[in-house]
């Protein structure tokens, strides 16, 4: 295999590739089955498809904050080769089970097995994320090789997005649920073994030290790190605006195609392609950015660029207009994804990269679950008949919606531009002072 950056990066790479390809699949198939199998024709299916969601935000809500403190305290290869252990059984557990016929057991138990794993699931990646982000710079060497890691990586997830839902229907339909959560138990087993293989330095403090800090210690110093770093602190402000609008279209986009785009619904997938083939485009780019003109200066300039690009798309009447202004609108998402990464680990030290991480993971994901709940609300009320005419220019309900998530961006990368350092950080995160920020 053609080693990338060198050849730990390349074990922990694949085995997070076929992770995620593996995530994709178990969650669409997830969906799948309770909408047409568990919940055919029912009413309440809807209702039962967004606690899959809710599930995994729950988990998320619940268990990140105090992840981070672990994150940090543990060794993070035992950390990471215990939780893909864990995902590994549950899932494993799950695809046993479901091979008994749907009318052996109440839908009900169904239901509560399935949220129960996705929870438990989505708590044990809480644990895996920060420890896998905090062990990047133990295999790669320096700023340059971080940024690259982050690009590729994001690229990576950006296709393991494209690759693992259209799996997930033939799965389901030809072979039977069971098969479709099987590749997913799998995938964890890829990545235990990949990891498994990888040197990585053992940074849990000794217990002397955890016995004098304590967890609620631990627990204040990171969020207090946290709230003076002024870099952090603007981080998640433009991430949270940023996805509060792209939120928004994530919920639109289908009804943008068919009454704005003027498309027949079996075309959204060609967006969503195009959406996901920008994605890896701009992680990619990222690094050549990054080097250019500096990680802060990347953040901002792309966010920005991505407002502008969705205000050309909210103005859109054909599809196949569309299709390039989706790839070039997320090519700079993709950018600024894969930027946010050094730059939060080139401010934090070491010790408390989990806990860092695992304060902007709810908080983005509170911010997406409140953009959904509030834009199907506006949607289904105040924006239900909105027409209006702005500087000659007609704007129905959607496309009024997508124009403000342009500004949103626009927003977004303005605050960073005026917010963060005009240069980036240069001093070693591993070294680096967190008194002094």
């Amino acid at each position: 295999m053609k080693t990338i950056i060198n050849r730990d990066f390349t074990r922990l790479w694949y085995g997070q590739a076929v992770s995620k390809v593996g995530d994709y699949v178990f969650n669409t198939t997830l969906v799948l089955w309770i909408a047409t199998k568990l919940g055919n024709g029912k009413s309440w299916a809807p209702i039962a498809v967004s606690g899959v969601l809710i599930s995994g935000l729950l988990a998320m809500f619940a268990i990140a904050p105090a992840a981070g403190v672990f994150a940090d305290r543990w060794n993070r290869k035992r950390t990471m080769l215990r939780m893909d252990a864990v995902r590994a059984v549950l899932v494993g557990g799950l695809a046993i089970v479901s091979f008994l016929p749907a009318d052996k057991l109440p839908v009900g138990i169904w239901l509560t097995v399935i949220y129960a794993v996705v929870f438990a699931v989505n708590a044990a990646g809480t644990f895996f994320g920060p420890s896998r982000m905090a062990v990047v710079p133990d295999v790669v060497n320096g700023p340059e090789e971080i940024a690259k890691a982050a690009g590729i990586t994001q690229s990576t997830d950006a296709l393991a997005g494209m690759i693992g839902p259209p799996l997930a229907a033939p799965l389901l339909f030809a072979a039977g649920v069971q098969w479709a959560i099987i590749i997913n138990a799998l995938s964890y087993v890829v990545s235990f073994l990949a990891i498994r293989s990888v040197p990585i330095p053992d940074n849990a403090p000794t217990a002397e030290a955890i016995a004098e800090s304590g967890f609620w210690t631990e627990f204040k110093a990171g969020l207090a790190f946290f709230a003076r770093t002024r870099v952090l602190i603007v981080v998640i402000v433009s991430a949270c605006i940023a996805n509060f609008g792209g939120q928004a279209m994530n919920t639109l986009d289908v009804f943008f195609t068919t009454q704005n785009l003027h498309s027949a619904p079996k075309l959204y997938g060609l967006l969503g392609m195009a959406a996901g083939a920008g994605a890896i485009a701009g992680g990619l780019l990222s690094t050549r950015a990054v080097a250019r003109i500096g990680t802060v200066n990347t953040v901002w300039t792309t966010v920005g660029a991505s407002g502008i690009l969705i205000l050309v798309y909210a103005r859109q009447t054909s599809i196949w207009a569309a299709i390039p202004i989706v790839f070039a609108g997320l090519l700079p998402i993709g950018m600024a994804n894969a930027a946010f990464e050094p730059l939060v680990i080139q401010v934090t030290p070491r010790a408390m990269l989990g806990r860092v991480v695992s304060v902007l993971m709810p908080f983005i994901s509170v911010t997406q679950l409140g953009s959904t709940v509030l834009i199907g609300w506006l949607m289904s009320t105040v924006m239900l008949h909105f027409h209006t005419d702005v500087a000659g220019l007609h704007m129905g309900p959607i496309d009024t919606m997508f124009t403000i998530t342009g500004l949103l961006f626009i927003l977004a990368g303005f605050y960073a531009f005026v917010m963060l350092p005009r240069k980036d950080t240069a001093v070693p995160s591993n070294q680096l002072d967190a008194s002094a920020l």
